[in-house]
C-alpha cells in the first residue's frame, strides 16, 4: 500500500503540491487563531455553593448550613469529592466532579440537588452558585489608590463595587470581578438600651420599624388630559435624616417618639472578612478579575486592561489603577520561551542536514516538509480547540528531531541511488520513486511506532493527564503528519529540488571521518561477537544501579515568574491585629530589590473561588524582570533571603507559586507538597492528633516546617441560655437568642437605595455594653410584657474555646496538616515520614489518618504508568510484527531498548532530576525514538543480505561466515550516515529544550532529559551490537567454512 501510495505522489505531483500550499494556509491560520496560556487549566471540574449566614460562629453555621448541604451533594450524580468549610458568617461546599463531566451539567445537577435541601436551611441563609471558573481564572488584579488623600476606602471600595466591577463584567471571558479589602459605607443604628427600657421598646419593634420606613410603592395611573401619569409614592431611606426620623410611635403625651430619641444614628465601616494592602503603604482596595472556564487567558487579560485605560478618564480625580498580579507576563515569557527553543532547534536540525549532505538543496528539502509537519499539528489542535501553551508547544518541539528523519533517509538514500544512477531528465522520477519505495514502506512504520508509542500518555488522569495530554496530541498530530508527509510530499519535492552536483559519500568530509572511526571498531566487535553481547548485558545489568538513588516527584516544581508568600498564622486572630501583621511582612517583602510590587490579602475576597478564614495571608509579590535582578541572584535564593528576612513570631513561612498553589488547594485542599488529613467526629481530638503529628514530623530528614491547623483553637464567648428562667419571664429561646444576635452581633435589618448603589442598615447596642463578659451578662432585656431583666437572668455567659473554621470531606470533619520539604523529593519524604507515623502515632477508633498533596497524584500516577509503559511496549511489538512480519527481526529491535534506558537513566542521575510524570512521558517518547533508528540499520542489513545471497546465487557458490561478516560490515558501514543523520538530528534538536531556562523550561528539559540519554546509548547499540546480533542469528543459515 506504501509503495502504491509513493508512486501516486509522484505520478500526480500537481495535486500533491496544491493540497500542500492549501495545508500551509490553513496552518498560517490556525497559529493565527489558537489561544494562547500559559498552562493547561490543570484544575478539576468544580461547582462552588457559597451561603452567606451572616454573624454566625463556625460551628452554627457547620450545623445548619454546611453539614445538610454535604450531605446532600454526595449524592450528585458524577461527584468525586465534596469538601465543606464552615467560616464566621459563611459557608462554603465544594462540589469536585469526575474530570470527564461537562461543567454546566455538573452546575445543573448541583443547582437541583440545591433546590431540594435549600428549603430547610435557616431563612437567613441564602446559597447561591459560585462563578462558572476554576482556581486557575485568577488571571488578573489590581488594587485602587488615591495619592491625593481626597478619598477614603469606603469611597474606593464603592467605585469598586458598583462602576468598576460592572463594566470589568462586560469584558468577553470574565465570569465575575471580585472586590477586596477596603470598607463597606453601612448605617449604624446605635439604640441606647436604658431608654428602650424608659419607653418600655423591645428591640424587635425598632427592627419593625426601620424596615417598613425602607420602601416604595407604585400606584397605578392616573388619566389627565388625554395623557397618563404613573403614581410612584417615595419612601427609601436616602439619608442619616431619613433614619433618625423614623417614628416608633408616641408617648403619654401624645408626643411623637423618632427613632434619634432612642438611638445614635451614624456612619461606618460594615463588619470585615478581608483586608488589602499594598507595598506596606497601608490598606487598599482590590480587585481580581475571574476568568470563565476554557477561555482564553490572553485574549481576557488584554480586554481588561484595555478596558481599564478606558475607564481611567472616568475615575475621580487622583484615583490610579495598579496592576498588582498580572498572568499575561507569565503566558509571553512562557510562549516565547518556547517558540525561541523550537526555532533553535530548526536551525541545528538544518545545519544537520547540511554537515552531513554537503548539498544544500537536499536540506531545503527537509526544512520545508518540518514546517508544513507543524502547521498540520497546529489546524487540528486549532479544531479541537487546545491551547498553544506550554505543554503543547513541548509536544511540537520534542518531535521535530524525530519528525525529519522521515526526509533525512529518503534523501540520503536518493544520494545513493544518484551515485550509481547518474540523473537525466527521462529517469529523474523513475530513480526518485524507486530510491522513496526502497525505505518508504520501514520509515513510514518507524515514524508510525513514534506516533503510537506515545498514544498511552492520553491514559493518564486527573491533574497529570490534563497536564500532559495536550503534549501528548501534539507531538501524536505532528509525528503523522511527518509520516503522511514522508510518503508523499517529500518524493514530490526530492524531484524537483535534488539536482546538480552531489557529493558521492566517499568524498564528503564528515562522512569519512564517521566511517574512518566505525569501521575498525565494528571490525572488532564482529570478529568476536558473542564477548561483545555478553558486555553489553553486563553495563546493562550494571547500569540499572542509578534507579535507586533516583527520587521521585510528581511534576517539577514551576517558576511562574510571580511569588505568593502564604504563611499560617494561629487562629483567634482579630482584625486589627491581622491588619498590623499584613502591612509588616509587606514592607519587609517590599525592602528586597528584586521585588516590583507587593499585594497582600488576608481572609478572603468576595467570591466563592477563595475560601481563606482571616488566619490566611496570600501576599502576590510581582518581581523585576531578570535583568534587573542582582548579579548571582536566583529564584531559589530569593526564597531563602525572603525567609531569613521575613520572621515573625506565631507565623510559619511558605513561599510558593500562584497558578499551581491554587490549582493544589482547589483540588486536595493542601497548599503545601504534602498534607496530612485527618477525619473523625471530635475537633478536640482531630486537634490533639494533629499537634502529635507535628511534634513527630518535626524530627523527619527533610521536613522544612510543619503546621498542624489548630481545629479547636478559636476563642468563644458562650451565652448558655437557661430555659426554665427563661419560662419564668415568658421568654422563649428565640427571644432571648433575637436580643444576643441583634444587639450584641448587629445585625443588617434593610438596605438603603442611592441610585445604583447599595448600603446596609444595621442594628446593635452600644460598644460599652458588649466589650466583656461581664458586661455582657448586664444587657438589659425587655421582655413583651414590660419587664426589664438583665442577661444574666436568664443565661450563663462564659468564655471556652471552639472551632475557629470547620472543614470537612464528604461530610466527616477534619483538621489538616501542612508540611513543606527541602533537600529531599517527594516521593522518599512520604514514604520515611509514614513509617515513622505507622510506629509513633497511636490513632483511637473512628479516626483516619490520609496523606494528600501532591504526593496524592504521584501515587495516582505512578499506578497509571506502571501499566501505561508495558502497553507502550506491546504496541511498538505489533507494528514492528506488521512491518518485518518475523518475530526474531522484532526481538533484535526490542532488545535495543533496555540499553537506551540505562542512558536516559544514568543522564538523569548526573542533572540530578527525580522520577516524575514528565520523566514518564520522555521514558515514553524515547521508546518510538529509540526503536526507529534500530528499525533503519536493520532495514540496511537485510539489504546487503539480501545483496550477498543474490551475488552467491549469482557465482553458483554457497554463502560463508566470512561473506556474511563482509556483508554485515559493508551494509553498516556503508549506512552509518543515516542512522547518525536520525541520530544526531534528534539529540540534536533536543538539546535546546533541555537546557533552555526560563519559564516552563522545568518540565521540558525533563522531557527531553530521557530521551537524549536515550538516543546517545540507542545509537552505540545500534551501530555495535545489533550487527553482532544480526551476524550470530544469520550464522545459522550459512556454511562454517
Amino acid at each position: 500500500m506504501i509503495p502504491a501510495l509513493i508512486r501516486w505522489s509522484i505520478s500526480n505531483r500537481f495535486l500533491v503540491l496544491l493540497a500542500a500550499v492549501i495545508l500551509a494556509g490553513a496552518g498560517i491560520y490556525s497559529v493565527k487563531n489558537t489561544p494562547i496560556d500559559a498552562l493547561p487549566d490543570l484544575s478539576d471540574v468544580q461547582v462552588i455553593i457559597k451561603t452567606n449566614y451572616p454573624g454566625q460562629a463556625p460551628q452554627v453555621v457547620e450545623d445548619q448550613v454546611t453539614y445538610p448541604l454535604t450531605t446532600a451533594m454526595l449524592s450528585v450524580p458524577g461527584a468525586a469529592t465534596v469538601r465543606g468549610y464552615s467560616f464566621f458568617g459563611d459557608s462554603y461546599v465544594y462540589v469536585i466532579f469526575d474530570e470527564d463531566t461537562d461543567p454546566y451539567w455538573a452546575r445543573s445537577r448541583v443547582l437541583e440537588y440545591l433546590s431540594q435541601v435549600a428549603p430547610t436551611l435557616p431563612d437567613s441563609a441564602r446559597p447561591q452558585l459560585g462563578p462558572d471558573a476554576t482556581g486557575v481564572g485568577w488571571v488578573y488584579l489590581y488594587a485602587l489608590i488615591d495619592k491625593t488623600g481626597q478619598h477614603d476606602l469606603s469611597e474606593l471600595r464603592s467605585l469598586q463595587d458598583w462602576f468598576l466591577k460592572y463594566e470589568l463584567q462586560t469584558v468577553s471571558g470574565v465570569s465575575e470581578v471580585a472586590a477586596l479589602g477596603g470598607m463597606v459605607k453601612q448605617y449604624q443604628v446605635v439604640v441606647d438600651p436604658e431608654k428602650l427600657r424608659a419607653f418600655d421598646i423591645p428591640l424587635a419593634h425598632i427592627q419593625t420599624a426601620i424596615q417598613r420606613a425602607n420602601q416604595e410603592v407604585g400606584a397605578s395611573v392616573v388619566e389627565m388630559a388625554e395623557a397618563e401619569y404613573m403614581v410612584r409614592a417615595t419612601g427609601y431611606i436616602q439619608s442619616r435624616e431619613d433614619l433618625a426620623s423614623i417614628p416608633l410611635g408616641v408617648d403619654d403625651n401624645g408626643t411623637p417618639l423618632l427613632l434619634k430619641d432612642v438611638a445614635d444614628i451614624g456612619m461606618g465601616p460594615q463588619m470585615r472578612r478581608g483586608i488589602a494592602e499594598l507595598n506596606g503603604e497601608g490598606e487598599t482596595v482590590g480587585g481580581i478579575v475571574v476568568m470563565r472556564t476554557g477561555e482564553n487567558a490572553q485574549k481576557t487579560i488584554d480586554g481588561v486592561k484595555a478596558k481599564l485605560e478606558q475607564l481611567q478618564s472616568s475615575l475621580p480625580e487622583g484615583v490610579e489603577v495598579v496592576t498588582v498580579y498580572d498572568r499575561s507576563g507569565l503566558i509571553e515569557k512562557a510562549v516565547d520561551n518556547l517558540l525561541r527553543g523550537l526555532l533553535e532547534e530548526l536551525a541545528i536540525v538544518a545545519l544537520v542536514c547540511v554537515l552531513f549532505l554537503f548539498h544544500l538543496r537536499s536540506a531545503l528539502v527537509a526544512m520545508i516538509s518540518l514546517p508544513m509537519g507543524i502547521l498540520t499539528a497546529f489546524i487540528i489542535m486549532n479544531w479541537q480547540g487546545i491551547n498553544a501553551n506550554i505543554m503543547s508547544l513541548a509536544g511540537i518541539a520534542i518531535a521535530i528531531g524525530a519528525m525529519i528523519d522521515g526526509a533525512v533517509v529518503l534523501i540520503e538514500n536518493l544520494h545513493k541511488h544518484m551515485e550509481r544512477t547518474p540523473l537525466t531528465s527521462e529517469n529523474r522520477w523513475k530513480v526518485v520513486a524507486d530510491s522513496a519505495v526502497e525505505v518508504g514502506p520501514a520509515l513510514f512504520f518507524s515514524l508510525l511506532i513514534i506516533t503510537v508509542s506515545f498514544v498511552p500518555v492520553f491514559t493518564l488522569e486527573a491533574q497529570e493527564g490534563r497536564m500532559f495530554s495536550p503534549l501528548a496530541f501534539t507531538k501524536t498530530y505532528a509525528m503523522a503528519a511527518s509520516a503522511g508527509l514522508a510518503v508523499t510530499l517529500v518524493p514530490v519535492l526530492m524531484g524537483y529540488f535534488i539536482r546538480g552536483r552531489v557529493l558521492p559519500e566517499h568524498k564528503n568530509p564528515v562522512n569519512r571521518l564517521l566511517v574512518g572511526v566505525y569501521m575498525p571498531v565494528l571490525k572488532a566487535v564482529l570478529r568476536f561477537p558473542k564477548t561483545t553481547i555478553a558486555l553489553v548485558l553486563a553495563i546493562t545489568l550494571v547500569g540499572f544501579w542509578p534507579v535507586s538513588k533516583i527520587g521521585s516527584e510528581f511534576i517539577p516544581p514551576l517558576d511562574e515568574g510571580d511569588l505568593m508568600y502564604m504563611p499560617t498564622t494561629y487562629p483567634g486572630l482579630s482584625i486589627g491585629k491581622a491588619r498590623e501583621l499584613l502591612q509588616q511582612t509587606d514592607k519587609l517583602i517590599a525592602s528586597v530589590p528584586e521585588v516590583d510590587t507587593v499585594f497582600g490579602k488576608i481572609g478572603r475576597a468576595d467570591t466563592a473561588t477563595d475560601p481563606a478564614p482571616l488566619t490566611m495571608i496570600e501576599t502576590f509579590i510581582q518581581l523585576k524582570p531578570r535583568e534587573e535582578w542582582r548579579e548571582g541572584m536566583t529564584t531559589d535564593k530569593l526564597k531563602k533571603e525572603l525567609d531569613s528576612l521575613v520572621r515573625i513570631p506565631g507565623v510559619s513561612n511558605a513561599w510558593v507559586m500562584p497558578i499551581s498553589t491554587r490549582i493544589d488547594m482547589l483540588a486536595t485542599g493542601i497548599k503545601t507538597p504534602v498534607g496530612i488529613k485527618v477525619g473523625g467526629e471530635d475537633l478536640k481530638q482531630i486537634q490533639s492528633i494533629g499537634q502529635r503529628l507535628e511534634m513527630i514530623l518535626a524530627d523527619v530528614p527533610g521536613t522544612a516546617s510543619v503546621y498542624s491547623e489548630r481545629v479547636a483553637g478559636g476563642r468563644y464567648i458562650k451565652v448558655d441560655i437557661n430555659r426554665a428562667q427563661a419560662a419564668r419571664y415568658g421568654l422563649n429561646i428565640a427571644d432571648v437568642q433575637q436580643v444576643v444576635a441583634t444587639a450584641i452581633g448587629g445585625q443588617n435589618i434593610t438596605q438603603t437605595i442611592e441610585g445604583l448603589e447599595r448600603y446596609p442598615v444595621n442594628l446593635r447596642y452600644p460598644q460599652d455594653y458588649r466589650d466583656s463578659p461581664e458586661r455582657l451578662a448586664e444587657l438589659p432585656i425587655v421582655t413583651a410584657n414590660g419587664q426589664r431583666i438583665a442577661l444574666a437572668d436568664v443565661a450563663d455567659i462564659y468564655v471556652e474555646d471552639g472551632p475557629p473554621a470547620i472543614k470537612s470531606e464528604n461530610a466527616r470533619p477534619n483538621g489538616w496538616t501542612f508540611v513543606d520539604i527541602e533537600g529531599v523529593d517527594v516521593g522518599t519524604y512520604v514514604q520515611r515520614a509514614m513509617d515513622v507515623v505507622a510506629d509513633e502515632l497511636d490513632l483511637p477508633a473512628g479516626y483516619s489518618v490520609t496523606w494528600s498533596g501532591q504526593y496524592e497524584y504521584m501515587l495516582r500516577a505512578k499506578e497509571k504508568l506502571s501499566y501505561v509503559v508495558p502497553l507502550t511496549l506491546a504496541i511498538i511489538v505489533i507494528l514492528l510484527y506488521m512491518s518485518f512480519k518475523r518475530f526474531s527481526e522484532v526481538a533484535i529491535i526490542m532488545g535495543t531498548l533496555p540499553l537506551a534506558m540505562v542512558g536516559a537513566i544514568w543522564l538523569m542521575y548526573l542533572l540530578g532530576y527525580n522520577f516524575s510524570v514528565a520523566v514518564g512521558v520522555g521514558f515514553i517518547a524515547l521508546a518510538g525514538v529509540a526503536v526507529e533508528i534500530g528499525v533503519i540499520m536493520l532495514v540496511y542489513l537485510n539489504q546487503a543480505y539480501q545483496q550477498m545471497l543474490e551475488g552467491c546465487q549469482h557465482k553458483g557458490v554457497q554463502p560463508r561466515r566470512e561473506t556474511l561478516r563482509h556483508a554485515v560490515l559493508h551494509g553498516a558501514a556503508l549506512r552509518v550516515r543515516p542512522v547518525m543523520m536520525t541520530s544526531v538530528s534528534t539529540i540534536a534538536g533536543l538539546l535546546p529544550l533541555m537546557y533552555s531556562s526560563g519559564t516552563g523550561s522545568e518540565v521540558v528539559s525533563r522531557i527531553a532529559a530521557p530521551m537524549v540519554g536515550g538516543m546517545l546509548s540507542a545509537v552505540i547499540l545500534t551501530l555495535l551490537v545489533l550487527p553482532c546480533v544480526y551476524y550470530l542469528w544469520k550464522c545459522r543459515h550459512v556454511n562454517h567454512a
